[in-house]
């Protein structure tokens, strides 16, 4: 654990250097901190992901299904054995990655985990392919959770929730929060793009709280330079 933990610490200081300089132009050729696999609601295996991730010429990237780091296991797998059979070639960083729903402000959001130790016994409650309920549901305990396991807690797509994201970024500043997921394609459009108005007032917010600004697709299909 004290090795798995160090490791971890190592992570999480390389990505928060990473998202120190994303924006707008980072993904999706770049940087990709939202997708997808069957291991919960997308239609992309892990090795057709770290396909694509290679093929499109990422720098990093994170796999954040819905409660479970299972494609994440996955596709470090395939990692690892491409690293061995391409030996000197650019390889992708991948970090551990989660996407994990909780209750801010009596509205339900989706908080995203990266580079925690997914052997950590804190986050073990949010990795069990089911959402939480009492205590672990809230969002104040789910950043806990993250930072208890030497991760990085992100707001995802802070303009998507029934509550406005004035009212929400605030709060998850106040419970902790590391992040917001400044560029995201809130419509869909083809090809994929951030979503100017939305993404300017989320880094507005974002410097007014001192949170980093993180990107991604939100890939469910088949191509990570889509949404679905």
């Amino acid at each position: 654990m004290v090795v798995n933990f160090a490791r971890t610490s190592a992570s999480n200081k390389q990505l928060k250097q990473v998202f120190q300089d994303i924006d707008a132009q980072s993904c999706p050729r770049s940087f990709n901190f939202h997708m997808h696999t069957v291991y919960s609601d997308g239609r992309l295996q892990p090795s057709e992901l770290m396909e694509q991730a290679i093929a499109i010429g990422l720098q990093g990237l994170a796999i954040t299904d819905h409660h479970s780091v299972g494609g994440y296991y996955a596709a470090q797998a395939w990692l690892e054995d491409w690293k061995w059979n391409n030996p000197g070639a650019d390889a992708p960083q991948l970090w551990s990655g989660v996407e994990i729903n909780a209750n801010l402000l009596d509205v339900e959001v989706h908080i995203l985990a990266y580079a925690f130790d997914t052997e950590h016994y804190s986050i073990k409650p949010y990795i069990q392919r089911r959402i939480t309920t009492g205590k672990e549901y809230q969002a104040s305990h789910v950043i806990a959770a993250i930072h208890e396991a030497g991760g990085v807690a992100v707001l995802a797509h802070p303009v998507r929730y029934r509550k406005s994201h004035f009212d929400l970024i605030p709060a998850a500043a106040d419970m902790g929060i590391d992040g917001v997921e400044a560029f995201y394609a809130y419509n869909n459009p083809k090809p994929w793009r951030p979503s100017s108005l939305e993404s300017e007032q989320v880094q507005e917010l974002a410097d007014e709280y001192g949170l980093y600004n993180t990107c991604g697709t939100d890939t469910h299909g088949c191509s990570l330079l889509q949404r679905l």
